[in-house]
Order: structure tokens, then sequence, then C-alpha cells
């Protein structure tokens, strides 16, 4: 998978709007609320060109009763793929252009950290700032290799994390 970082788009809001529509016709009844996380969601902030979406569930094992409708909108379904108590869907593998990540509403840690570190970086813009800079240097410095990438951003994302759930939760 090729590393691209890119400026923000102001298309990204629109693109996660029509997705999330469709995850809406899907999940229906068990759909509590839906959400825009990941570095797409994040105004201003560079990003790999990937909308990042967070529906939230009654039930996480009834989710895998739609992966028929998920792959027919060009979902692959991955399980929890890592993560306990999530169902992960990655849309053209190789070229990736959205990301789900469903979790049931009482994942609470899983649920927070997403919305903390979305909600930090669009309430602070100097992190957010920095944190575009970090990624498109490593997109630079590893345009071919996305583990390298992903390594090399580990230590900021964790601190980054830690912060603002931080204040996510005095807030």
């Amino acid at each position: 998978m090729n590393v691209v970082v890119t400026e923000y788009n102001n298309r990204w809001k629109q693109m996660f709007g029509e997705e999330s529509q469709k995850m809406k016709d899907i999940f229906v009844d068990e759909l509590i609320d839906i959400h825009h996380i990941g570095s797409t969601s994040v105004p201003g902030l560079k990003a790999k060109p990937i909308i990042d979406i967070m529906p939230v569930v009654k039930d996480i094992e009834k989710i895998d009763s739609f992966n028929e409708q998920m792959t027919g909108l060009g979902y692959e379904c991955m399980g929890e793929f890592g993560i306990k108590g999530r169902r992960y869907f990655r849309k053209h593998r190789d070229n990736r252009t959205h990301q789900v990540h469903v979790f049931q509403v009482d994942n609470k840690e899983d649920i927070n950290r997403h919305l903390a570190v979305r909600d930090y970086l669009r309430t602070h813009s100097e992190v957010a700032k920095q944190y575009g800079n970090v990624k498109e240097n490593l997109a630079k410095q590893f345009p071919k290799d996305i583990e390298a990438y992903m390594n090399g951003k580990d230590a900021f994302v964790k601190e980054l994390e830690r912060t603002a759930l931080h204040w996510y939760m005095n807030n």
C-alpha cells in the first residue's frame, strides 16, 4: 500500500456523509450513532485520504449478519482485526478509501478513545498541525512501507491519545 498524506480536503466531510447514509440503511435498528473519526474528520489536518467511520451499535455480534450487504458496497469484512469487540471493514484494499470501525455502545474505552482524539485535534490546532507534519514527513520517508509509517508515528499517537483522553474526560 502506497503511503500518501495530503492537505485537508473539504470533500472528506461529504464523503463521510454519503457513506454513513449507506451504513444507516444497512444497520437500521442496530445503529445508535455514527461518527466521522480519524484524521479526515479534523478540518485542516493533513491526512491519508481514507475516511474513517465509527458506527456505534446495540449488539456487536449482530453486525456479522450484515457482512453480505457490506460486501455489496465494496467492503472487505475483516472481523475484529486485532481489536477485541470491534468489527472492521475496509473498502478497496490497496487503494483504500474508507474504513469502518463498529463498536458496541457499552465499549466506552474504544469509543471514547476515538472521539477524544478527534475532538482534541479539532480544538487544539497547534497539535493537529504538528501531527500533520509528523505524518507528512513519515509518508515522504516511507512512501511504500505502511508498517514503517505506522511504527514511526506510534509514539506520537500514544501520547496524543493519553493527552486527549485526559482532556476529554475532564471536559
